[in-house]
């Protein structure tokens, strides 16, 4: 950076000049009015702002006296105009710049005040037109923005209300001026606004697109469900104490998810990113991880059910119309990996079901639940060091996407769910589960899936009593389900998350006394294991499809 560049910089710029073009209104009179009256500075303004501000009685200048031109085109065209975009992009410390600015009679433009149509919240609003939708992307706004920030050596560009008062405070320190520091800064958030922006629409048209009408062919394959190039704004919410190990740093970023944007009955409140924290310490890396393994968990189910992880890995899972019950169950069956561990309910948290955590003396990291009653949320305030979320309601799984890093890239799948259809079920036994067996099957299908492959889960009275989990050969995994189960096991269910690739896994859970057993199949092996199961009058039942989870 040379010298007359880093005098540019450095220089406080005052503001002679103010172009204000703004959807949300809030606050904008009482500011361009200290604009004008405090400062001095000119107001240009468009359409509905310019009515606005005059309304208010803040003298303005309309824009068809800068441009020479009227708005027209229903609005799609009023600042698209030399005499605008000169009167930004103009580098006061060019004289050739200011030389043309002069020669074609453009001003100079020292501030932009913008903001941009609502497209969020208009492909928010139920009913909303795919027209309507078209005409509330802004173009002439990002256009605006993007030359001010471009420019923000000379040009300070404001794009919320947010920031009103900080340059209100920034022109009273400064003479009427603006530093550098403020302006690069505003620039930069200038630049994410665009970003987003632009992102919201590119992720809606894509979704409109049909994708099998002629001429969209082409585009369809170059823009399935992943697009071809990945674009995450991710605001930081928090920084971390630590990430999983006291020596690595780490922070929380949250994704925006506009509410338009999102599928049909998924809600943006009813995500862990934005659940309502209740109480307690600080959220750690490690616990937003078993949060939102036991919150996907949670959300399988129908039935009320309880879920308690420890390490990512479910140690309880049980379903029952009474959820204190569920808890029972679900913590009984591992109580000294459900001490420290994480909690998940999709069902509201009464009074009755913390008095029942307390009796069993649980050490417990987090609880997180539709909504915490408020006498229990009294109870709970009693040990403040537990985390309490609350997300208003669950969304369905499987609405997401999963993002993974490795080294110099990223993984992107589409998140994990039980198929509710089970008209693909095969049963590939001699014997016929019987309807409550299915039911029983089913329950232990969903909690095969959130446990790490391989994973081998045993179910009896809609209650995981055996997991084995992560193993690096299926049979192991059978073997440590079948003893944490024990007796438990005689008479009880088993689901394996992907095909039994030898005929060793079903004979464990045959001799521990399972009398059915779910599993995707499609090993070249199957009949072994069919034959296996046959022998030992053991029903099984194929899904066609697996869950592995890494």
């Amino acid at each position: 950076m040379d010298a007359k560049e880093q005098a540019a910089q450095a220089a406080n710029l005052p503001i002679k000049r103010a172009l204000v073009s703004v959807t949300d209104k809030t606050g904008v009179a009482d500011f361009a009015r200290t604009l004008v009256e405090e400062f001095g500075i000119q107001v240009i303004s468009t359409g509905g702002t310019a009515k606005a501000l005059t309304d208010a009685g803040v003298a303005v200048t309309p824009i068809e006296e800068v441009t020479g031109f009227p708005e027209m085109m229903d609005g799609r065209v009023k600042t698209l105009h030399p005499r605008v975009h000169g009167g930004l992009l103009a580098r006061r410390d060019v004289p050739e710049h200011l030389s043309a600015a002069a020669e074609h009679g453009i001003e100079l433009i020292d501030m932009v005040v913008v903001n941009l149509y609502a497209f969020s919240a208009t492909i928010a609003t139920p009913g909303t037109s795919y027209q309507n939708a078209i005409e509330n992307i802004d173009i002439g706004g990002p256009a605006m923005i993007r030359s001010a920030a471009k420019n923000h050596d000379s040009v300070t560009v404001v794009t919320s209300p947010s920031q009103y008062d900080m340059v209100i405070e920034e022109l009273r320190n400064n003479q009427g001026a603006t530093t550098y520091p403020t302006r690069q800064a505003l620039a930069v958030q200038a630049f994410g606004l665009t970003s987003t922006y632009d992102e919201a629409v590119f992720k809606w048209l894509n979704d409109q697109a049909d994708k099998n009408s002629p001429g969209q062919a082409a585009v369809a394959e170059e823009s399935p469900i992943f697009p071809l190039t990945l674009s995450l704004e991710l605001p930081r919410e928090a920084s971390l104490r630590y990430g999983e190990n006291p020596h690595q740093n780490a922070a929380f970023y949250r994704q925006p998810l506009p509410e338009g944007s999102l599928p049909d009955k998924v809600r943006r409140e009813y995500t862990l990113a934005y659940a309502k924290f209740v109480q307690g310490k600080e959220l750690s890396y490690n616990n937003y991880l078993d949060i939102d393994a036991a919150w996907t968990a949670a959300r399988e189910f129908d039935e009320p059910t309880a879920v308690i992880i420890k390490h990512l890995t479910p140690c309880g899972i049980a379903s029952h119309a009474d959820l204190v019950t569920a808890y029972q169950r679900a913590h009984d069956v591992d109580p000294t990996s459900a001490y420290g561990g994480v909690m998940a309910f999709n069902r509201p948290v009464s009074v009755s079901l913390v008095e029942a955590v307390y009796e069993n003396d649980q050490f417990v990291e987090a609880i997180i639940a539709p909504s915490i009653a408020a006498d229990a949320a009294d109870l709970l305030s009693e040990k403040p060091s537990i985390r309490v979320l609350a997300t208003g309601g669950m969304n369905p799984p499987g609405w997401q996407c999963d993002y993974k890093s490795i080294e110099g890239g990223m993984l992107v799948m589409q998140a994990d769910a039980v198929e509710a259809d089970q008209s693909n079920y095969t049963i590939a036994s001699k014997r016929q589960p019987s309807a409550e067996e299915m039911q029983q099957l089913v329950f232990a299908w969903k909690c095969c899936k959130s446990v790490k492959s391989n994973a081998i889960v045993i179910a009896k009275d809609f209650c995981m009593v055996g997991a084995g989990a992560g193993q690096p050969n299926r049979v192991n995994s059978a073997i440590i389900a079948a003893e944490q189960a024990g007796e438990s096991a005689i008479g009880a269910v088993a689901a394996s998350d992907a095909f039994m690739p030898f005929a060793d896994s079903m004979e464990v859970l045959i001799a521990a006394g399972v009398q059915a057993v779910i599993q995707p199949g499609g090993s070249v092996r199957d009949d072994e294991v069919i034959e296996a199961a046959n022998a030992a009058g053991v029903a099984v039942v194929f899904t066609g499809y697996r869950h592995f989870r890494h």
